[in-house]
């Protein structure tokens, strides 16, 4: 028999372990680094001009989803796309290192193609020697969104997590007990977002690379595909046709 939706009400298992805790999390804008597919990681690097106006537009469907708190990474994009959903809530945006991007090591800064040229082999497992492991960035990213969830109050808390495609992908393949570097979900696109439910302690993917919602915004939101570094978010596995926007966000 089909399972109840985290969020209906009524009894079992899951609802006598608790309510239903929703993440929205949302990867930020462009920046300059997305649109010429630079590998950015740790790399501070702030929104482009696309990029302003992407989240300014994707902070006005998600203020009106009710969000009950904000949550970023500190890095300079991530931290500039929350600042809009936090005007328009009134929300104060708390900072949290552990949702940074999969740190890149050497190949910060440097094009799909120069990662290519520079450094094949490490390029073929998409695994940067000086960079940060997999499992390290998945493992951080995983326990930041275990603690946002578990901090948050009330009936029914919806947290918005701004952070970044990779780092976004590792978390959610983790709390659903993918295999690591299997790339069952699809990459986000700047300023999409995929939604979480967690209850009874089973997540559930709710949505996935979301960029509009008509049914509550009047206007669209003009949303990029991802980058070729965004469907590169594992390596151990190899690298997929075109590699995506997640490693050099």
């Amino acid at each position: 028999m089909a399972g109840r939706e985290p969020g209906a009400t009524g009894v079992g298992p899951d609802r006598a372990l608790g309510g239903t805790v929703r993440l929205v999390l949302w990867r930020h804008g462009q920046t300059s680094w997305n649109a010429e597919h630079r590998f950015q990681g740790h790399s501070d690097i702030s929104l482009d001009e696309t990029g302003l106006e992407q989240a300014r537009g994707s902070a006005r469907y998600l203020a009106a989803m009710g969000p009950t708190a904000i949550f970023s990474s500190d890095l300079a994009r991530a931290a500039e796309t929350a600042a809009y959903l936090g005007e328009l809530t009134g929300l104060p945006v708390q900072a949290e290192k552990d949702l940074r991007e999969r740190g890149g090591g050497s190949w910060e800064g440097l094009t799909n193609e120069e990662i290519k040229e520079r450094y094949p082999e490490a390029y073929a497992a998409w695994i940067p020697a000086d960079g940060e492991p997999v499992s390290a960035a998945a493992d951080r990213v995983t326990a930041a969104l275990e603690r946002i969830a578990d901090s948050l109050d009330g009936d029914g808390p919806l947290a918005v997590v701004v952070s970044h495609g990779a780092a976004i992908n590792l978390g959610i393949s983790r709390l659903l007990g993918l295999p690591e570097g299997s790339r069952l979900l699809g990459p986000l696109g700047n300023c999409s977002w995929s939604v979480l439910g967690r209850r009874g302690g089973r997540w559930r993917l709710l949505e996935h690379n979301v960029g509009q919602l008509p049914d509550v915004a009047p206007e669209p939101v003009e949303v990029l595909a991802a980058g070729p570094e965004e469907e590169m978010v594992a390596g151990p596995s190899g690298p997929p046709p075109r590699p995506a926007p997640g490693s050099t966000r």
